[in-house]
């Protein structure tokens, strides 16, 4: 899988973000406050769940000013409660300033999903399934996203279009059917210098014999089965293939897919329907 969390890619997608608020100069604290002032910021949590983004915390204050010094208090993965310090930073008062809002931007963000994340894979707790996220994630943020649910105890899925083969409804329409899909998804995987893993989506039955009979892929997605359906289709398969379950699955339906053996269940709602965590950066 793509290694989102090398360190220039996560450089890039600061610098990105940085530039997107910052522009041609936060003149706010440059009115306001002296160039060589130096003070001291506490992270506080006025909220309850999982924090996460510490460590990308840390790449952003060395990217705005690798002069500041950052002591950390509680590290991501950690249930958190109001009142207490997540981090302490020190250096140049402009530099704090400078930093604030990306910190907390993603920090509450990910936390946010970080705690959605955990509650959903404690209802799986005890069954093989793994939860799986998606590519339903905002635009440019995805990075931040994608290392929130795995902060929280998920698996992360592909991370875009380009690390994967995952032929869905709308491929196999606009090729001709499954088997037209799978025929031209190999040629073109034997093309490549490293070939790709391929997984296939199906709707319903008939589909899932055609994968059966042709074969060749590593994962069966089989999307809005219900759990009865799915347990059959897992028979089915037996063990031939990795299977996903997917499709407006959520915490009130979880535990019922999770109890049919299935091997990973992707839900969209861990970075589309969540509330961010309060947090927030105040001068000591």
């Amino acid at each position: 899988m793509f290694n989102y969390l090398a360190p220039d890619y996560v450089q890039a997608f600061i610098q990105a973000a940085l530039a997107e608020d910052i522009g041609n100069g936060d003149h706010t604290s440059l009115s306001t406050v002296p160039a060589d002032a130096n003070g001291t910021a506490q992270l506080l949590v006025k909220d309850r769940g999982i924090l996460a983004g510490v460590e990308l915390s840390l790449a952003i204050f060395k990217e705005v000013d690798a002069s500041l010094q950052v002591q950390v208090f509680i590290h991501d993965g950690t249930w958190i409660e109001p009142g207490q310090i997540v981090l302490e930073v020190t250096g140049s008062s402009q530099s704090i300033l400078k930093a604030e809002r990306l910190v907390l931007n993603c920090m509450q963000r990910m936390s946010g999903i970080a705690t959605y994340t955990r509650s959903l894979v404690n209802i799986l707790e005890g069954t093989r399934a793994k939860l799986l996220d998606t590519r339903k994630t905002t635009p440019n943020f995805r990075l931040a996203e994608k290392w929130a649910c795995k902060i929280g105890g998920a698996v992360n899925h592909r991370y875009g279009l380009f690390d994967m083969i995952l032929i869905k409804d709308n491929h196999v329409d606009f090729a001709g059917g499954i088997q037209a899909a799978l025929e031209k998804a190999f040629t073109y995987n034997a093309s490549l210098p490293t070939p790709l893993s391929i997984e296939i989506e199906v709707r319903n039955e008939d589909e899932l014999d055609q994968v059966l009979a042709i074969g060749g892929v590593q994962r069966i997605m089989l999307d809005n089965f219900s759990p009865e359906r799915l347990r059959a289709a897992i028979r089915k398969i037996d063990g031939r293939f990795v299977t996903e379950a997917s499709g407006g699955i959520n915490e009130k339906t979880l535990r019922a897919y999770g109890e049919t053996g299935v091997d990973y269940i992707s839900v969209g709602a861990l970075t589309h329907q969540v509330k961010s965590l309060d947090l927030s950066l105040k001068a000591k």
